[in-house]
């Protein structure tokens, strides 16, 4: 065996001074081979030798906090992935900005927002999140060189983004409560022992508070838009009582509140998945006729006090009609930008510069009272990817000609191919129940049989005909692939229901032989 001893001196290299001088002593080592033997034919024979394959290169998301000042950008630009159908892209760096400071570089790629994965989202939709984000925007980046990596590895990019919180972690959810006549809210409040300021919450099985998402438990966090930290508990209990029909609260269980803590994340709505809540942004596509678009912009005064860009004077069978505009909404954003709180010229100058064609995003008045009574913009949880709450029409009317379906339900199963199953949701805003609003030509979810003003029923067994849209969104995008769907023709579901039917009988007893050209 040799023992190398190492000395320092000149050497050619400037600046470095480096020679190495080795002293060899012989030590017995009965155990070890004398001789090392290297035949090319038969390869390596020495058995201490072994080569192994080289590890899969360890890529690893990371979080980037940035922080604004109130009128100041966040200060970078983000951008399609113009190879790809999906990813955004930071393309610009403000020097001296809250992304420089934050660490943001670039050519990465974000991989979500406020904890929300995106990658595979509308970009406008992205951009709308980021805007609405308020003083602080949570990013989770992934270099450029991780990102081709881990995409030509096939790697699942939603792993790779929870990879970055610890198992077990969930996302708060935000909860919205309907009283119910002789059941109240069905919520327990419950102080923590020794933990000033903490509550634990106690739902009644199946009743309001469990249905909208709340679990026994829960930490209650935040209540309509004010933290449970900074109010006593007789104040608490006099906000609770106080409440006529409906209740807010921010919620998450024990496990995730300590992850969260101890990785010195806030627990915010921002994070929060929404269950239940009655009113939500949509999306409007509209295509200039001869008319124009046929509505009328208005600049009002809220109840509020907010100052707010109305749409009023609808014509009959315009453009505006068409594509589900209705008196009285708000808009929020023109083609994917944010423009609540610009001059009122300047947003008509922006639809005006569309030219043929304008995409607004509108909430009812009643919507954005709700969303300013909880400090928050509505466009936090805007979401462009599955949901478009588009409005009600009646069915028969806009149902193509000579299409009849027989009266019997149909199981739809869905495999998720590239962004997502090819369909939108169109609901009736403030009512339970959803259906199909439009089904992407060649998609997954024209190939399983779903067909555009179809019912929902189920979704992967469980019955939605009594949820809100925003609870079957969530369903959805929680039940994974494949996805099952149950559903009905609109043209025949009042008179199932009418006939007291059972809508899922069809499924779980034998279903018809003129309907089985429709399972997949």
């Amino acid at each position: 065996m040799l023992h190398l001893n190492v000395y320092l001196a000149p050497s050619q290299h400037p600046g470095l001074r480096r020679i190495m001088r080795f002293t060899a002593e012989t030590v017995d080592a009965p155990d070890l081979p004398k001789k090392f033997t290297f035949n090319p034919k038969e390869g390596i024979d020495n058995p201490a030798l072994v080569i192994s394959d080289d590890k899969e290169p360890d890529v690893q998301p990371r979080l980037c906090v940035l922080r604004r000042e109130e009128g100041q950008g966040f200060g970078f630009y983000l951008s399609r992935d113009a190879g790809r159908r999906r990813g955004h892209v930071v393309r610009q760096v403000e020097p001296w900005s809250s992304a420089e400071r934050a660490g943001l570089r670039v050519g990465e790629h974000v991989l979500e927002v406020n904890e929300d994965f995106v990658d595979d989202k509308e970009h406008s939709t992205v951009v709308l999140k980021v805007q609405a984000s308020g003083l602080k925007l949570y990013l989770l980046v992934l270099s450029a060189q991780d990102y081709e990596f881990a995409v030509s590895e096939g790697r699942d990019l939603v792993s790779l983004a929870r990879s970055y919180r610890p198992e077990g972690c969930s996302r708060p959810r935000l909860c919205h409560i309907t009283k119910e006549p002789g059941s109240g809210l069905g919520l327990s409040i419950i102080p923590i022992e020794g933990a000033r300021g903490r509550y634990r919450l106690s739902p009644v099985t199946d009743g309001p508070a469990e249905r909208a998402g709340v679990q026994n438990g829960d930490r209650l966090i935040w209540i309509n838009g004010v933290s449970i930290s900074v109010i006593s508990y007789a104040a608490l209990a006099k906000m609770v009582k106080k409440c006529e029909k409906h209740l807010t609260v921010l919620v998450i269980d024990s496990r995730s509140e300590e992850i969260y803590n101890r990785m010195g994340l806030p627990i915010i709505p921002a994070f929060a998945e929404t269950h239940n809540l009655p009113y939500r942004p949509k999306t409007l596509h509209l295509t200039q006729g001869s008319q124009g678009y046929g509505f009328l912009l208005r600049q009002e005064k809220l109840r509020s006090g907010r100052i707010a860009h109305v749409l009023r004077e609808i014509d009959p069978c315009s453009p505006a009609e068409t594509a589900g505009m209705e008196d009285g909404e708000i808009v929020l954003a023109v083609n994917g930008e944010q423009v609540e709180d610009a001059e009122h010229e300047g947003i008509v100058s922006k639809i005006r510069q569309s030219g043929q064609q304008v995409t607004l995003t509108t909430i009812s008045i009643a919507g954005r009272d709700f969303y300013t009574q909880l400090a928050m913009s509505p466009l936090l949880f805007y979401d462009d990817h599955i949901p478009k709450c588009e409005p009600f029409t009646t069915l028969a009317s806009q149902h193509p000609e000579g299409h009849q379906n027989p009266p019997h339900p149909r199981l739809c199963e869905l495999h998720k191919e590239g962004t997502g199953f090819g369909f939108n949701l169109g609901c009736v805003e403030n009512k339970p129940g959803t259906y199909i609003s439009q089904v992407v030509s060649g998609s997954t979810g024209e190939k399983a049989g779903l067909r555009k003003w179809d019912v929902l029923v189920e979704v992967n067994g469980q019955n939605v005909e009594e949820e809100y849209f925003d609870e079957v969104v969530r369903l959805i995008k929680g039940g994974g692939s494949p996805l099952r769907l149950l559903v009905v023709d609109g043209l025949h579901y009042e008179k199932l229901r009418n006939t007291r039917q059972t809508i899922n009988s069809g499924l779980n007893n034998k279903v018809p032989d003129a309907s089985q050209d429709d399972f997949v």
